[in-house]
C-alpha cells in the first residue's frame, strides 16, 4: 500500500472536507478530517490496517476510545497482536476501568489514534497506560494535522509516526 492509495482512499470516503470547522481543541480550521467517514469504510479501514501493521513492532496495541477502536481493531486482525482501549476517564459502573482489555505490568504498547492536532488525547491515553505498568514510547495516527502535536507528545517522552500528514492530504486539492 502506498501514501497515494490512503490519500485517495480518504478523500474517496469524503473524510476530507472544506469550509470553517471548529476543533475539539476550541480552535477553528478551514478544513475538517472526519474520522467517522474514514473509520466506517472497509476499504479505508483495511488500507489503514494494513499501513499500521507495517509501522508496528510493538508486541501490544493500544487505541484510544472511542475514535480509534475500530482503527485498533482491525489492526490487531491484521497483525494478530491482542489490543487493550484506553479510556478517556475511568468508567463509573462495573469494573470502573479506564483501561480495557488484558494489560501485563512493563508490556510495551504503541497507541493507535486517528488525527493528531494537539495531541492531548494521545498523551492521556499513554499516560493511563503507564499508570497500568506499560511501556509506551510511541504513538501511531492516521493523520497528523501538523499543528504541534509531535513537539507535545516529545514534552512527554513520545514519538509522533503518521501514515499521512495534513501536508500530504491536502496537496493538489
Amino acid at each position: 500500500m502506498t501514501n497515494q492509495e490512503l490519500i485517495a482512499a480518504l478523500r474517496d470516503a469524503d473524510a476530507v472536507q472544506y469550509g470553517e470547522f471548529e476543533l475539539s481543541h476550541g480552535g477553528t480550521s478551514e478544513y475538517y478530517v472526519d474520522k467517522y467517514l474514514f473509520e466506517t469504510d472497509p476499504h479505508c479501514l483495511e488500507l489503514i490496517a494494513e499501513a499500521f501493521a507495517e509501522k508496528i513492532d510493538e508486541p501490544k496495541l493500544a487505541g484510544v476510545a472511542l475514535g480509534a477502536v475500530p482503527l485498533v481493531a482491525v489492526t490487531a486482525t491484521e497483525t494478530d497482536r491482542p489490543y487493550v482501549i484506553a479510556r478517556k476517564k475511568a468508567k463509573e459502573y462495573g469494573t470502573a476501568n479506564r483501561i480495557e482489555g488484558r494489560l501485563d505490568e512493563g508490556e510495551e504498547v504503541i497507541v493507535l489514534e486517528d488525527i493528531a492536532t494537539t495531541g492531548n488525547s494521545a498523551i492521556d491515553a499513554a499516560e493511563a497506560l503507564r499508570e497500568a505498568g506499560a511501556a509506551v514510547n510511541r504513538v501511531l495516527v492516521v493523520v497528523d494535522r501538523e499543528e504541534g502535536a509531535a513537539e507535545r507528545l516529545a514534552e512527554h517522552d513520545l514519538e509522533l509516526d503518521a501514515l499521512v500528514t495534513a501536508s500530504e492530504l491536502l496537496a493538489d486539492r
